[in-house]
């Protein structure tokens, strides 16, 4: 497989787990909508728009934990 192939495959592996745990954190509607916490998406809004070095330690956890499956593959 193609390194870029690769990478892509672990993009989506990354994704689909977010995918997973975002769903799994929202209130189902009937006919499949979702409903996503407000606290949820003040944080994450924050998050999106602030800066990798300018996260907490903690925060930047996250992002280590997914360069590592990246790294390994």
């Amino acid at each position: 497989m193609m390194l870029r192939d690769k990478i892509a495959a672990v993009q989506h592996e990354i994704w689909s787990h977010w995918m997973k745990y975002l769903f799994s954190i929202c209130v189902a509607y009937p006919g499949g909508g979702l409903l996503i916490h407000p606290a949820k998406v003040m944080w994450w809004r924050r998050l999106m728009n602030t800066k990798y070095a300018d996260l907490t330690p903690n925060e930047q956890r996250s992002d280590l934990e997914q360069a590592a499956r990246l790294w390994s593959k």
